[in-house]
């Protein structure tokens, strides 16, 4: 007679044991699942941080075999802003007067002629890119040797002004810098001619110059090092 009831107490038991266990086991699992999801995402953050060492590498890379093309002693400065005014095409630095730097030194990275200094704080500048209008730099055709002044048109494009009708120019052609103003070393990269037009009531060429430095992903820079040109010049003329 008590048999079926020790059976039913007997399963009855035997099911809360079993659901006891596949709980604790459930537990045991999810803890692990959690302790190796934690696993996984310091694996992929440090991954992470492990490419972005490998590609500033490549770039501080870049820009010492660009230093070591040009004879002038140079700071490597990293971009930490950009002009919060957004009137000019400028960037912020994190090297100044303590750096040794001064007013309109020629700034560089390994792609070629990124601006100058324009104003110094003991522990940071601004540049005045290229890419400004109010930027101006006296630039040669490598090939033909032809002149110009490279002035900023757009964040993408210059333009070169003052190139003769008769001047030898054509789509392909790279500027670089003609060492006169005494801003910026002869033959540093500018730019890649993009356009040639000629429209006969102007009296110059229309030349637009694609930059080749990149200035939406600039993130370093060289300051060559050298004395401020203007005062050069105007001690010279005294």
């Amino acid at each position: 007679m008590t048999a079926p009831v020790q059976m039913f107490i007997a399963k009855t038991v035997d099911a809360i044991e079993g659901f006891w266990l596949k709980y604790f086991n459930f537990v045991d699992l999810h803890n692990e699942n959690a302790s190796l999801i934690k696993e996984i995402q310091a694996l992929r953050m440090q991954n992470d941080r492990y490419r972005e060492l490998v590609t500033v590498n490549q770039r501080l890379q870049e820009l010492l075999q660009f230093k070591a093309t040009v004879q002038w002693p140079a700071v490597a400065a990293q971009v930490i802003g950009q002009d919060p005014t957004g009137w000019f095409e400028s960037i912020i630095i994190d090297k100044g007067r303590g750096s040794g730097l001064r007013l309109n030194m020629p700034v560089v990275n390994a792609q070629g002629v990124v601006g100058q200094l324009v104003s110094l704080a003991p522990n940071y500048s601004k540049i005045l890119l290229i890419i400004d209008q109010n930027s101006a730099v006296d630039c040669v055709v490598q090939r033909s040797r032809e002149k110009g002044i490279v002035k900023g048109l757009s964040r993408k494009v210059c333009k070169m002004h003052y190139v003769v009708k008769t001047g030898d120019v054509v789509v392909g052609d790279i500027v670089v810098t003609s060492g006169v103003g005494g801003v910026y070393p002869k033959g540093l990269p500018v730019g890649e001619v993009i356009e040639v037009s000629e429209d006969p009531w102007e009296m110059f060429k229309g030349v637009k110059v694609r930059p080749l430095v990149d200035f939406a992903k600039l993130e370093e820079v060289l300051v060559l090092i050298r004395e401020d040109p203007l005062s050069s010049q105007a001690s010279f003329k005294e």
